[in-house]
């Protein structure tokens, strides 16, 4: 009979592979698949195949360098107010035909509150000295949608996914210390280490999940393997390399039904004034937080600054992981004058280009 690899998230040896495979490779790993097998303690060549089956059925929708793009790149989350009746093609524009629009998520609230209005959440990323505004303007044209409202993170407490290691977090769950705030300030780069970055940051092909996978993208760049591995280490040491990640595919169900989350809930929390920092700090040091930000969304979302996501299959155990938030936000003394959950929706999930140069040329083919 024929060898079948198990390629669900759930079978234990991929469980050990993507509990540190989602988020645990951190910068640029010359063999970055020899620290997942080291760190899972599963062998090398397993790691391997299972990971290119879990490609092959969809499981694992991409493997990739991730980059901190809040140091190369202007970015914002983007709430646009948009028509029903035109809800579904804006969404369908801004998640196949812009490129720097990454998460593309349809979002609602359980009841009419502030900020209910605004439907349509995606990230934008604008590459440095281009504007935010103009491209938003642009997008705004171009879909129908009436008003949107761009909300920058003035800081980083929580980035990563890990969907399968969270499974057993337990509401309350969280660091023994705060998170630390990521600043958002960009770096200027030489044009050599543009042309490794560009080259390092596409997904891996499914024959490059192999010992080592930047043989191709060395070539690419146009130099040698030994070169293109000591620029990616000084743009390390630049801190503008996220991690090594093998990213599941959370939305929609395998073939065999089998999902990673079912329930996405985007938190929002309004700390007083001044109190941003140490009010992120005790949010993001929860486990369950994938993504926690000090962002701003002004009077249209009840002066909310604190946001974050948590993922689950069970609604009840997302709002539990908020109530336990909650609670310790009274606890350490910091109190929240406004607070939501809004849940996604329909959603794309992609990496948002930063490229200058597809940048002007998507801007000139989209003239007014």
């Amino acid at each position: 009979m024929p060898h079948t690899v198990p390629v669900e998230h759930n079978d234990p040896i991929n469980a050990r592979i993507l509990a540190i495979s989602e988020d645990l490779i951190s910068g640029f790993q010359r063999q970055p698949f020899h620290e997942i097998a080291e760190k899972s303690g599963v062998p090398l060549d397993t790691v391997l195949e299972r990971i290119r089956a879990m490609v092959e059925a969809g499981i694992i929708r991409r493997v990739r360098q991730t980059l901190l793009s809040t140091k190369l790149a202007h970015g914002a989350l983007v709430a646009w107010k948009v028509p029903e009746e035109k809800l579904n093609d804006a969404f369908d524009f801004m998640a196949k035909q812009d490129p720097f629009s990454g998460h593309v998520v349809i979002r609602s609230t359980d009841s009419e509150v502030s900020g209910s209005g605004y439907r349509l959440w995606t990230t934008l990323k604008v590459p440095v000295g281009e504007s935010l505004d103009h491209h938003a303007t642009a997008l705004l044209r171009l879909t129908g949608a009436t008003e949107y409202l761009l909300m920058p993170a003035n800081g980083v407490f929580a980035l990563g996914v890990g969907h399968t290691r969270r499974k057993t977090l337990e509401p309350g769950d969280k660091s023994d210390e705060p998170a630390v705030m990521m600043t958002t300030t960009t770096v200027d780069l030489t044009p050599e280490e543009w042309n490794v970055l560009l080259a390092l940051k596409e997904e891996l092909a499914l024959d490059e999940i192999r010992v080592n996978p930047w043989q191709d993208r060395a070539a690419l760049a146009g130099v040698s393997l030994e070169r293109f591995c000591d620029v990616a280490e000084t743009l390390n040491s630049k801190n503008v390399i996220g991690r090594f990640s093998t990213f599941l595919e959370h939305i929609k169900p395998s073939a065999s039904g089998e999902r990673v989350t079912r329930f996405n809930g985007l938190f929002h929390w309004a700390v007083p004034k001044g109190r941003e920092i140490e009010g992120g700090a005790e949010v993001g040091r929860h486990y369950c937080m994938t993504h926690c930000y000090w962002r701003e969304g002004g009077p249209q979302f009840g002066d909310v600054n604190i946001m974050g996501v948590v993922h689950g299959t069970e609604k009840s155990r997302v709002l539990e992981h908020k109530a336990a938030i909650d609670r310790h936000l009274e606890a350490v003394g910091i109190p929240v004058s406004y607070t939501n959950v809004f849940w996604g929706g329909r959603s794309e999930i992609k990496p948002s280009e930063i490229s200058p140069k597809i940048y002007a040329a998507w801007h000139v083919q989209h003239k007014g």
